[in-house]
């Protein structure tokens, strides 16, 4: 016969509500201690004292009564085990728990949170979508529930920079997102991470709007689901430069009803950064009070590497310069391989800010240059350097220093290194450098290389981090006439066609690429593609042969080619209106023009040099006579000196004239 206490608990259970955890937790204590140690209904007591503790929130006291209660009620205690090691923060134990446990639809649920809260955001989003496929065992509103969650866990892997691993059709809010508040916001928080911070303004309105209308919610339950859209309204207005609008914001949010740990951290440490602006030193100060988050409410990696970037910066602004360089020096010194994270190449930008004090140009070239040196494997302050060079309109040592990081990464082994070299951030810089350049081919060259690598990485199977640059590294090979090129491009398609069946992009590039090499492969896929009657359904071709070929709009002349002359639009005219034609000069002849006379052949030679010319004066017809050209050629003689001293040259007088003395003068008496 059962024990009072234990009919006293099954008709309270029988009759209770949400209310009531309070008198089953008493009357649960109760029938443990009436019950006897062989009682078949004590695990029954025991397991309703775990689940009311639990509803109490007193997961630390629900743990200990699972010990307690031995290993047949751990066994029946499973999921609430698991639970209640979720929600005390030990999340490898509920890993643990829940792999012991089996598969059950209450354990996929507590799976996915677990692995939501250890940051797995794959897993989750998996466990979710496998949940929602099946209809038949959900409950009534779960399907709302799942949408929401899995709306979240996409959104943060949108923010772990795995954007590849959510669904196309999953990535843009949809009409249902937006009829309830936690979907909008999660949609918001996606358009955050992908930087599209105006359509995030108009979720996070959408979404307060929605929290403020609810009838679901009672009034503290609606103030503590504001706080958290309202933290992100004022992160989106700052960074959209409404910076007023985000400070009043923060001064709407009362941080002491705030009872989320991790979310209060991140209201005082955006608000902080507001701050900054008009008094750094103030704000560096109530920084480094800030409290750390841990335990249950510890911030996700992402938020963590943030708020030590903002800690950082503010630092800055305060000139504390030496602390953030040894700090983050500390810090940068602990990798061993190149990493091109967010958070350690935010870490190297810092660094090189604090060593050359904030400088801009040569300058902090001057002083980031020797740094590079000692660490070259420091993605962050590689990135640095090549910005501060193409800040310089000086791209050929950027894409020099660029070279060189990629043939060091080359001649290293690990795959660690590969992945950093064909990382798809820095072969987009390189591409964008030789784009600068005009090396098409060099272009070329490193899509092809960088598609071979993640092809051969990426299973073919799922899609992963390589997809969208494989995919660019096709559409850009495809652009190429050489078969090698067009080869490369149709692997790279073929790899996403196998790992995206839906993408039509992969199969248009598959068709275009092996069309005129290989119609084999082709074949297969012609189907897939819309025909051509349907792409050119509405056009017509008369019209546009009588339309005539499209000619580009002239550019408008630069102030370069204008010279100093002012241009038409400039002085005030009408732009629409049509210049008149310049007016042709008439040629001007001379006055005694004679269209019947024979030009002078020689009117283009100087002066003296034509056959007319007199020279006038002595010393003129003097020159004249000396020149060879036309005058007389002097004749010279040779005498030589008495005593054998040598000869001289003389002009030889003429023939038949007087001596020099008969011409000469008679001297006058003096």
């Amino acid at each position: 016969m059962a024990d009072p206490a234990v009919a006293a608990l099954n008709t309270l259970l029988r009759g209770a509500d949400i209310d009531d955890h309070a008198d089953v937790l008493k009357i649960a204590n109760a029938a443990i201690k009436a019950s006897k140690p062989s009682s078949p209904d004590l695990v029954t007591a025991q397991h309703a004292r775990v689940v009311a503790l639990l509803k109490l929130d007193r997961f630390s006291d629900a743990l200990r009564a699972i010990v307690e209660g031995g290993a047949s009620l751990q066994k029946a205690c499973a999921l609430e085990k698991a639970y209640a090691l979720y929600k005390t923060g030990q999340l490898d134990a509920a890993e643990v728990t829940l792999q012991d446990a089996g598969v059950g639809r209450g354990m996929k649920h507590v799976a996915a949170q677990v692995a939501y809260r250890a940051e797995k955001f794959e897993k989750a989003a998996a466990i979710y979508r496998d949940l929602g496929d099946i209809d038949d065992e959900g409950q009534a509103g779960e399907e709302n529930d799942l949408r929401i969650n899995l709306s979240a866990a996409n959104a943060q892997l949108e923010w772990q920079g795995k954007g590849w691993a959510v669904p196309a059709d999953q990535k843009q809010p949809g009409r249902e997102d937006l009829e309830a508040f936690e979907t909008a916001y999660n949609a918001a928080c996606g358009c955050i991470s992908r930087g599209d911070f105006a359509k995030a303004a108009v979720l996070l309105k959408r979404s307060r709007d929605l929290c403020e209308a609810t009838d679901d919610l009672d009034e503290d339950e609606k103030k503590t689901e504001l706080v958290p859209i309202l933290v992100q309204q004022a992160y989106v207005y700052a960074k959209l430069g409404k910076l007023a609008e985000a400070a009043n914001l923060h001064k709407s949010i009362i941080l002491s009803d705030v009872s989320d740990s991790s979310t209060k951290l991140i209201a005082q440490s955006n608000a902080l950064v507001l701050q900054a602006e008009s008094n750094p030193f103030m704000a560096q100060r109530l920084f480094e009070s800030l409290p750390e988050a841990s335990g249950a409410d510890r911030l996700f990696q992402y938020q963590s590497s943030t708020l030590r970037h903002n800690k950082f910066v503010i630092a800055l602004q305060a000139q504390k310069f030496s602390g953030v360089k040894k700090t983050t020096t500390s810090i940068l010194s602990d990798e061993s391989v190149p990493v091109t994270t967010a958070a350690k190449a935010d870490l190297g930008v810092l660094n090189a800010a604090a060593a050359s004090q904030l400088k801009t140009g040569k300058d902090a070239l001057h002083h980031i240059l020797p740094l590079l040196e000692t660490r070259p494997n420091d993605v962050g302050l590689l990135l640095t350097v090549i910005q501060l060079y193409i800040q310089l309109q000086n791209p050929s040592p950027a894409l020099n220093i660029l070279e060189a990081f990629f043939k060091r990464l080359e001649t290293a082994t690990t795959a660690d290194h590969a992945d950093v070299r064909f990382s798809p951030g820095l072969v987009a810089l390189a591409v964008s450098l030789y784009r600068k350049q005009g090396r098409h081919s060099a272009i070329r060259k490193e899509f092809a290389k960088a598609a071979a690598h993640w092809q051969r990485k990426e299973s073919a199977s799922a899609a992963g981090s390589g997809s969208s640059l494989v995919r660019e590294a096709g559409i850009e090979l495809l652009r190429s006439a050489h078969p090698a090129d067009l080869a490369a491009a149709g692997e790279a398609f073929s790899h996403l066609v196998t790992t995206q069946p839906g993408d039509r992009t992969a199969t248009a590039g598959l068709v275009a690429s092996f069309a005129t090499s290989d119609f084999a492969k082709v074949q297969p896929h012609l189907g897939t593609l819309p025909p051509v009657e349907k792409l050119i359904d509405g056009i017509d071709v008369d019209a546009l042969i009588d339309a005539g070929v499209a000619v580009l709009p002239v550019a408008a002349p630069t102030a370069a080619s204008l010279g100093k002359k002012r241009s038409l639009d400039e002085s005030g005219a009408d732009k629409g209106q049509q210049q008149p034609a310049k007016k042709r000069r008439k040629r001007k002849l001379p006055k005694n023009y004679d269209p019947n006379k024979k030009p002078d052949p020689e009117r283009w030679l100087p002066l003296r040099d034509r056959s007319t010319y007199r020279p006038k004066g002595k010393k003129g017809k003097k020159r004249a006579a000396e020149a060879t050209q036309g005058g007389v050629v002097k004749e010279e003689e040779t005498l030589e000196l008495a005593g054998g001293a040598g000869s001289v040259k003389v002009e030889k007088a003429p023939v038949g004239g007087s001596g020099g003395g008969a011409k000469k003068k008679k001297k006058g008496k003096k």
